[in-house]
């Protein structure tokens, strides 16, 4: 049988999250939908098995650049209207790998704190349209 995999220290509880979200509705949404004259993304998705897959092609590539603890950095973003499929240049979420090379320190001392150039983003999640609400 299986380890079991405790609960990571950094998560939050559904409450939380649901805070987290409505605030950003109330605050910003409401702004950015009245300023772009349409609803904005504000939720992305990714499967367990991409995810998975971005994260053991960053530590594959990590490793062989002899980065030794990896990190990954969520940068939102916006299409271009020109790129975007229905013509309004919707917001993105793309993940970018971190990690300092051999003998580099970063601001926190942990050296995670660089992005890693050398390493692809990922992109293309999906999105609701309307956005799920959380």
């Amino acid at each position: 049988m299986a380890k079991k995999v405790q609960r990571p220290q950094k998560c939050i509880n559904v409450e939380e999250a649901k805070e987290l979200h409505d605030n950003w509705c109330k605050k910003r949404g409401k702004r950015l939908h009245k300023k772009l004259g349409f609803e904005d993304t504000r939720e992305f998705h990714w499967s367990v098995a991409e995810l998975e897959e971005y994260l053991a092609f960053v530590k594959q590539e990590s490793e062989e650049q002899g980065i030794k603890d990896p990190g990954i950095r969520v940068y939102m973003g916006a299409y271009p209207k020109s790129k975007c499929k229905m013509g309004r240049g919707y917001s993105t979420l793309f993940m970018a790998a971190t990690g300092s090379r051999p003998g580099a320190s970063g601001k926190d001392g942990k050296g995670d704190d660089e992005n890693n150039y050398n390493i692809d983003p990922l992109n293309h999640g999906n999105s609701g349209h309307p956005p799920n609400n959380f």
